[in-house]
């Protein structure tokens, strides 16, 4: 069987799953959203207001940095979490890549309806 050959954009594209995975879970994205808005926090920080324990915390924390989007340091005895900008600009990107595939295909159909 032939192999398929990838595109570029269709790898960065799959390199990308991870992270569009990790940010699927309503839990993730909050915490994404708190690093963002708070900068690097520790886990006590984190996981203030949240109404799941302190280890599940560390199990979506522990998905993120898998993708790429968390990073830890040691603070004393407590671990850091900042958020790895770089792999959300990635994620970004690849969303306007597909959203101006859509628009230019969704655009080609217009035209063939409207001739």
């Amino acid at each position: 069987m032939p192999k398929t050959r990838r595109t570029p954009a269709a790898t960065t594209l799959a390199g990308s799953a991870s992270v569009f995975a990790a940010l699927g879970d309503e839990t993730r994205l909050r915490l994404v959203g708190r690093l963002s808005d708070r900068g690097p926090l520790s886990i006590a920080q984190l996981t203030a207001g949240f109404p799941i324990t302190r280890q599940a915390i560390t199990k979506h924390l522990r998905v993120m940095e898998d993708a790429g989007l968390v990073e830890s340091s040691r603070d004393g005895r407590e671990s850091v979490w900042r958020l790895e900008q770089r792999r959300l600009a990635d994620a970004q990107r690849q969303l306007q890549t597909i959203s101006k595939g859509w628009d230019d295909t969704l655009g080609r159909l217009k035209r063939l309806v409207e001739d």
